[in-house]
């Protein structure tokens, strides 16, 4: 165990926990990530790999999945342990360092950066039969290859911007397509929702407001959906091939919550070291929560950065908090 013991250990591997190995690696710190998805990345990959991303320094606009496969050359280039599909469970404190007990193995570390985005995926749900049973056969809640809806009877289901962004992406693409939100008020930007209204103007898809789903037909795969006006209770049934619920996510921490950092609304509560309660234990990330905070990738970095330089002065008194600026560091320069 000794020989494994890693100076920081982030959990989860999206952006801001990629940030964090970047700059583990630039203050000379050994480092593991530890994720649960196959891939490292995040939702950038899991989820909106075909998104673009607007709000990031330094790119006018990006496809989730480039900016991902850009965090990832960045985040890998010290060589840090990357441990995939694992599942973070328990946690000991040792004498000078802790023992992180996952599914399938335990991995010593002397400071832990909790990075891990909303936490655990875990889609909000509709709430009507045939969800279930169809999930994976026609009912998804993501949009990883838009060509995977070409020529396809397309059904989006939600009011934020996901929704939304989804429905602009594969209106040209699918055979056709209906938006249903059980609301005529949007929780998605302006902007979009003027590009929205306007195609549905345009007869480019079919915008069915104050309704919601009542069924989901299909044996093998979906078939038709029925949906219900919120107002009048009347229903239609459309001939549909995919459903893709796009409802939020659910934000659990899971077994982090056993560990006995302070936490409020499902957020880990930090100061502005990014800290803990729990010395040796440092967050960043959608998950954190202070006076102020933002949900941005761009907040999760500077995040990330402050969190690993003081976990670097954690670990060594006497290593300085602020690294310097990049372009005079000896680690570029090699």
């Amino acid at each position: 165990m000794a020989d494994d013991i890693r100076d920081i250990t982030i959990i989860g591997g999206g952006p801001t926990g990629l940030f964090a190995a970047f700059y583990a690696g630039l203050r000379g710190s050994s480092c593991r990530i530890i994720d649960s998805l196959p891939e490292l990345g995040g939702q950038l990959t899991a989820l909106y790999p075909e998104k673009y991303v607007f709000d990031v320094g330094g790119f006018p606009k990006v496809l989730a999945k480039d900016l991902a496969r850009a965090m990832v050359e960045q985040g890998l280039q010290f060589g840090p342990d990357v441990v995939l599909e694992e599942q973070v469970r328990d946690l000991e404190r040792l004498d000078g360092h802790f023992e992180l007990r996952c599914a399938r193995g335990t991995y010593g570390t002397r400071t832990i950066v909790i990075a891990g985005g909303k936490g655990a995926f875990e889609p909000m749900t509709l709430a009507c039969p045939g969800y279930d049973d169809l999930l994976h056969r026609g009912v998804a809640y993501a949009v990883r290859d838009p060509e995977a809806f070409s020529g396809k009877r397309v059904m989006v289901v939600g009011g934020g911007d996901s929704a939304l962004d989804f429905v602009l992406m594969l209106k040209d693409v699918a055979a056709s397509m209906t938006l249903v939100h059980r609301r005529d008020a949007w929780r998605a930007h302006a902007a979009t929702v003027q590009l929205v209204e306007a195609a549905a103007a345009a007869g480019e898809l079919d915008l069915r407001t104050f309704h919601e789903i009542r069924r989901i037909h299909g044996s093998a795969c979906v078939e038709r959906v029925t949906i219900f006006d919120n107002r009048t209770d009347e229903e239609t049934t459309i001939e549909c091939d995919i459903l893709l619920s796009c409802l939020g996510f659910k934000p659990d921490l899971g077994a982090i919550r056993t560990w006995g950092v302070e936490v409020e609304k499902n957020r880990i509560l930090v100061d502005q070291l990014m800290r803990t309660n729990i010395p040796g234990i440092y967050a960043a990330g959608d998950m954190v929560g202070y006076e102020g905070k933002l949900d941005l990738i761009a907040t999760g970095f500077a995040e990330a950065a402050i969190a690993v330089n003081n976990a670097v002065h954690f670990i060594d008194p006497k290593a300085r908090v602020n690294p310097g600026h990049s372009t005079n560091l000896k680690v570029f320069q090699q």
